[in-house]
């Protein structure tokens, strides 16, 4: 069975999906619809309450790291290529390049950008922790507002950020 909510954020309304115990589906529901005859009911499950706790945490600032179990829709690469986004520390970016080389794909930077465009779980799997290779903010599905709003977040509450008072 397939449930979902929603979760108001800074970002806007969130939509949480939950199928067979996985998160499957975290977009913001202003920008990405889903079909009137979508097979889900709407309820507030365990899981969908979980995340909807972590997500708060995260936006506090409280919470650095998630502990949800995924399952996200797509093919082998993708997979592969989003399974390497978990892995860049909250707070920190990497390079399209650099995401190509650590799934031994060298030459594989669009094909991991396609991948960050089609992530179905937003912020939970961060592709918005990518950017170019010469630093700037490039691509992201939930619009490079959302981007830099995350990648400011993250860095104003990680270890590495000291606030000048002077």
């Amino acid at each position: 069975m397939k449930y979902l909510d929603y979760y108001s954020s800074p970002l806007g309304t969130m939509l949480i999906l939950e199928e067979h115990g996985y998160l499957t589906r975290l977009c913001l529901s202003d920008r990405e619809k889903l079909p009137a005859d979508f097979p889900a009911r709407q309820k507030d499950t365990v899981l969908i309450r979980s995340a909807r706790t972590q997500l708060t945490e995260y936006f506090q600032g409280s919470r650095k790291a998630f502990d949800l179990p995924l399952n996200p829709c797509g093919t082998l690469f993708q997979q592969k290529a989003w399974k390497a986004l978990c892995t860049i520390p909250y707070g920190e970016t990497r390079s399209y390049k650099e995401i190509a080389v650590q799934i031994e794909n060298p030459r594989g930077c669009r094909a991991v950008g396609m991948a960050n465009n089609r992530n179905p779980i937003m912020i939970i799997i961060p592709c918005h922790r990518v950017i170019g290779s010469n630093g700037s903010l490039v691509g992201y599905a939930g619009g490079l507002d959302i981007k830099e709003w995350l990648l400011e977040h993250e860095y104003k509450n990680s270890h590495l950020f000291v606030e000048r008072t002077d």
